[in-house]
């Protein structure tokens, strides 16, 4: 593992074995990148690096435009994700990539929560990213399907994957409780476009099993 900081943005590369990999760049709330890189080798993943950005403003970094709280103790999200993604594909991505061997096969962009929202969301405002891969992603977002129905992608992915929690849905918040409904509807829109996509519900809640799903769908996107 190779450790660098970019604007107080710690970021962990995992090189892959070989040249000529894919690399997949993943945000993470609190620095999970060792438990999603041992959950990857529990299930028999294939070869690829893994770069791992956390110390991330989450509530600013991870969200497309502002919303004001959507319940009595959260916080606003304050639109930074298209400043974050220019320092994502500009400066940490060139750093990063110094690190492993050869060039990207392709590179795929993954995130839970928040970061899942963001790895959708990255598809309409940069072309850097094949394939993306969503876990339990905030897609209750107010204006995130809307945007996605309306809005072309700066390129067409090769895969992406969407996963969340059967119970993820089941909440008072008239915000959060479409999370289910909006996922299963963007993964439809984009599966009609031809595109091969992946809709998987897990047993659990939000936070069940987190480093496990990720790692389930960094390998989805990575099977072929």
């Amino acid at each position: 593992m190779i450790s660098f900081t970019v604007e107080n943005k710690n970021v962990s590369v995992f090189p892959g074995a070989l040249p000529d990999m894919p690399v997949i760049y993943l945000n993470t709330f609190s620095n999970e990148g060792e438990q999603v890189i041992k959950a990857l080798q529990d299930i028999g993943c294939h070869d690829f690096t893994l770069v791992t950005i956390s110390g991330l403003c989450w509530d600013h970094d991870m969200a497309p435009w502002d919303i004001a709280p959507i319940s009595k103790n959260a916080a606003p999200c304050t639109g930074g994700a298209d400043d974050y993604l220019l320092l994502l594909t500009r400066e940490i991505m060139p750093r990063a990539e110094k690190e492993i061997k050869g060039r990207p096969l392709w590179r795929g962009l993954a995130g839970y929560s928040l970061a899942g929202l963001l790895a959708v969301y990255s598809l309409y405002r940069t072309d850097v990213f094949s394939r993306a891969a969503s876990m339990s992603g905030s897609l209750w977002f107010p204006g995130i399907r809307e945007y996605i129905f309306s809005h072309e992608m700066k390129r067409k992915p090769d895969r992406l994957y969407f996963s969340l929690g059967n119970k993820e849905c089941k909440t008072r918040n008239p915000y959060m409780k479409e999370v289910q409904h909006n996922t299963e509807e963007i993964n439809a829109f984009y599966s009609s476009r031809g595109i091969d996509t992946m809709f998987q519900l897990n047993p659990g809640n939000h936070y069940d099993n987190a480093a496990e799903r990720t790692a389930t769908g960094i390998a989805w996107i990575l099977s072929k």
